[in-house]
């Protein structure tokens, strides 16, 4: 069964739209993905999710495998249904989290070559987490879209030890490859009912690293490839001959899904590349701290390199203490429908956690215009 089906190319750059089947469920590109840490979207009840026209969102492999735990989420059916989400999940692999938490404090764990050992910052309890349980755990989970476990490093270590992240990410996927048919096989799911298996794309800033982890994935074969590590140089300037390098070594029959990258202008530039999916905090960890997501001119998002098309404001400045007028009149989210900018500038200086929830509100739904106009550039 082809799982891929390409509806457009754009004629002016890379980008493209494609028809996703996953499970019992299509969706199409491009789409942006907010994360569901903990199985929620913080503060936000489904229904005003649905609202905003979330196709996807992503949950956290290294936070439910510790809180609550497998065997809950399992009784509950799955995650979809412990968290009552009828639409797309993608699951990571949880790589990402564990590398983060040994690099912040080598005392919690190490890397080998069998997998990652860290100790819960929960209870303190020590796990192994090898290429095979990421993969067991993602099945357990029910999800729609997995991600295979990576060693991911900062960009800025030195070349020959990428070298090594790149070819340890290299056998880690293929082992995650046997344990993901393995599973299959397992628990009798038909082609049609599989969830995709995405590699990631490690290198740091070299091109030749990421053109060999690349070959070293396509070998092996995945439903799609990630942009590992960060996007942004140490100077947080967008590492854009890497990106589109990055894209063009990935099969034009696999999704490109950009991990992470989460502004507005950053996803633009992607999508022009020829990446289609996108996942990141961004939209809901500014609406916590009260900076909205609005418009300035939907019709030169590709026209050049600056923010020109949007911008950000922040709702807690006293400018709003007396703007009796929605965050953005042509806005049709819950927030600007119901509320002024005064009386969610009030929340924020109150205190009152429905600040946060109406920004967040609204800057998801901001996302979701983003890929709508995205979708019709193609």
């Amino acid at each position: 069964m082809t799982h891929i089906k390409k509806i457009s190319k754009s004629k002016n750059n890379l980008s493209r739209a494609l028809e996703v089947s996953l499970k019992s469920r299509k969706i199409t590109t491009p789409f942006f993905m907010p994360d569901a840490t903990r199985a929620s979207v913080r503060g936000i009840t489904n229904s005003r999710l649905d609202e905003t026209g979330i196709r996807a969102m992503v949950v956290n492999t290294y936070h439910l495998f510790l809180q609550p735990k497998m065997d809950l989420i399992k009784k509950a059916g799955g995650v979809h249904k412990f968290m009552n989400w009828k639409k797309p999940l993608l699951s990571d692999s949880g790589g990402y989290q564990v590398y983060s938490l040994i690099h912040k404090n080598p005392k919690l764990g190490k890397i080998t070559e069998d997998g990652a050992v860290f100790r819960s910052v929960i209870d303190g309890s020590k796990h192994l987490l090898t290429p095979e349980l990421a993969i067991e755990v993602q099945f357990d989970l029910g999800v729609d879209m997995m991600v295979v476990l990576d060693d991911p490093r900062p960009n800025n270590i030195e070349k020959k030890i990428m070298d090594e992240s790149v070819e340890r990410t290299v056998r880690w996927a293929k082992r995650c490859k046997i344990e993901f048919e393995k599973q299959i096989e397992k628990r009798n799911i038909l082609e049609e009912k599989r969830p995709l298996l995405f590699g990631v794309v490690q290198g740091g800033l070299h091109t030749d690293l990421r053109e060999k982890c690349a070959n070293g994935l396509k070998e092996i074969g995945f439903d799609g490839y990630g942009f590992g590590g960060r996007h942004l140089d140490e100077d947080d300037v967008f590492l854009e001959q890497i990106i589109k390098d990055t894209a063009n070594y990935i099969p034009d029959d696999a999704l490109k899904f950009a991990l992470g990258i989460g502004t507005p202008q950053d996803i633009a530039r992607c999508f022009a590349a020829g990446w289609d999916m996108f996942d990141c905090v961004i939209p809901t960890r500014e609406g916590r701290h009260s900076r909205i997501f609005k418009w300035k001119d939907k019709g030169v998002i590709f026209e050049n390199d600056s923010k020109d098309f949007y911008e950000t404001v922040n709702i807690s400045n006293s400018r709003f203490k007396e703007a009796f007028s929605p965050i953005d009149e042509n806005c049709d989210c819950y927030a600007c429908a119901n509320h002024t900018n005064t009386y969610i500038h009030h929340l924020f200086r109150a205190k009152e956690p429905l600040g946060a929830q109406l920004v967040t509100i609204h800057n998801l739904r901001f996302y979701m215009e983003l890929m709508e106009e995205l979708g019709k550039s193609v």
